[in-house]
């Protein structure tokens, strides 16, 4: 009988590990590889969702206190046009009976009660209802303060002086102090300008981290409204989510606009918009010849500020007109539309005081686009716009920021080590994003930066003060570890 051929050799495999014997991936293994996944540029986004990230997290904790005192000062300056109202009542309203007064006897009687001021301009109210507003230089007073003399048209009783900034009465006037300059002047301004160069950054940041988050239509519909079975950490980003992605457009305005006549980024934005032929432009004043004429009660030569308003008036200047008198012998009356809510009416002509002639008509309709922008921006800011509903409108905005920012501050402090002795802080995210950016990205990305902190140097500042603390901070720690090994 023949053997049999021999077998090959059949590799012997070891019995399986029950499955209770292999220890389940521990929680905090579990949390550190969830958040190196998240800083390896793995999710939408790519390598630079780490770095939105982290500029997120440290411009928020630095920024925020900035942002809160702007919040908050803003919230109460949207309730000053009912704050003028009640507190200011005597001066501005007037009860109707007949026919009003000439301007010029209102102007007289305003100097009367005046006698060490000089005139600057008069405000005509659009109703009759509206006391005449007649305004002062004067010595003695605050830089950028004026007096103003509010005078019944009806039989030109003074009813009262106030100190005024611009238009804007005692009341409103502090708290527009307050929410520009903390009341500290132009050092003071440094504040408002700095939370206005960085709240676009934060609402750009965040949105950029939403875009890029996985999601299906059931998350979709959590990025978009607060998550209500969530808790914890969960639950405040979920909300500080929601509440960014509906506020973030009104944000983003308000920090334009609040740019506009900040002290060093407006003076940059007026020379790129002046460049761009954007500026406001205004009636020319000058007079080719003087006419004759006698002197009238606001101590001009000419036809008087009545019949300037009657000019303007046949002009089609309508609602609360403001007319500066002329400056000197060779200028203009000059009558403008003060009409800042929608529709805005902000005509203007020139008046010869001469002869009453209208010299030079200046529309609305005629600015530069960039220039109406401006104005309407402003105005929104201001919550003059699109009146009560602009103000509930900026009240809501204020109230988001401010919830955001307290839940942003919570967040961080749930990131806190639970388990260490005594006081901690929250986790920041990962350092290093950067490094692991491409060049072809990073360098226009640095580039971009350098020219905006260019012309928004209370952005490029900060910047680059996080940029050489954050290296620094990684230096140091580098160099420890290398010790200790």
């Amino acid at each position: 009988m023949s053997e049999s051929p021999p077998l090959p050799d059949t590799p012997v495999t070891p019995p399986a590990r029950p499955a209770a014997d292999v220890p389940p991936p521990r929680r905090d293994d579990a949390a550190k590889a969830a958040a190196t996944a998240g800083n390896t540029g793995t999710t939408r986004g790519g390598g630079l969702r780490p770095l939105l990230l982290r500029l997120h997290f440290y411009a928020g904790v630095v920024i925020g206190p900035f942002l809160l005192v702007a919040a908050v000062t803003g919230l109460a300056y949207t309730a000053t046009p009912q704050i003028e109202s009640i507190v200011y009542e005597h001066e501005l309203k007037v009860t109707p009976r007949g026919a009003a007064e000439p301007l010029s006897e209102q102007v007289a009687a305003a100097e009367r009660a005046v006698p060490d001021g000089t005139l600057l301009s008069v405000t005509k109210g659009a109703g009759p209802t509206d006391s005449t507003r007649v305004t002062f230089a004067k010595d003695g007073l605050a830089e950028g303060y004026t007096l103003t003399a509010f005078v019944d048209p009806y039989d030109h009783e003074v009813l009262g002086t106030l100190e005024t900034f611009g238009q804007w009465l005692p009341a409103r006037a502090w708290l527009d102090d307050l929410h520009r300059n903390l009341h500290l002047g132009e050092f003071g301004r440094n504040y408002s300008e700095l939370a206005a160069s960085w709240l676009w950054v934060e609402v750009l940041g965040g949105l950029a981290l939403w875009a890029g988050t996985p999601r299906n239509r059931q998350r979709l519909r959590r990025l978009v409204t607060p998550a209500g079975g969530a808790k914890g950490r969960r639950r405040t980003m979920s909300w500080h989510g929601a509440v960014g992605l509906w506020a973030s457009i009104g944000l983003l305005g308000l920090s334009a606009t609040g740019l506009t006549w900040s002290g060093h980024a407006g003076t940059s934005i007026g020379e790129v918009q002046d460049a761009l032929g954007g500026s406001t432009p205004a009636v020319s004043t000058a007079l080719p010849a003087v006419g004759s004429g006698k002197e009238d009660s606001g101590g001009t030569r000419g036809v008087g500020i009545d019949a300037a308003v009657a000019s303007a008036h046949d002009a089609g200047l309508r609602g609360v007109l403001v007319i500066t008198p002329p400056a000197g012998a060779d200028t203009a009356y000059v009558v403008k539309e003060n009409t800042r809510s929608w529709p805005v009416r902000q005509d203007s002509v020139a008046v010869a005081p001469a002869t009453g002639e209208v010299t030079q008509t200046l529309r609305f309709d005629d600015f530069p686009l960039l220039a109406k922008l401006t104005r309407w921006g402003i105005d929104a800011h201001m919550g003059l716009l699109f009146g009560l509903v602009n103000q509930i409108v900026l009240a809501l905005l204020a109230i988001g920021l401010i919830a955001m920012i307290l839940w942003g501050y919570r967040m961080w402090w749930l990131r806190r080590p639970t388990r260490s002795e005594g006081f901690a802080l929250g986790r920041a995210p990962a350092r290093g994003a950067w490094r692991r950016i491409p060049g072809r990205v990073l360098a226009p990305a640095a580039v971009l930066a350098a020219v905006i902190g260019y012309y928004l140097p209370l952005f490029g500042l900060p910047l680059l003060v996080f940029l050489v603390v954050d290296v620094t901070v990684g230096v140091v720690r580098r160099r420890r570890a290398g010790v200790a090994a």
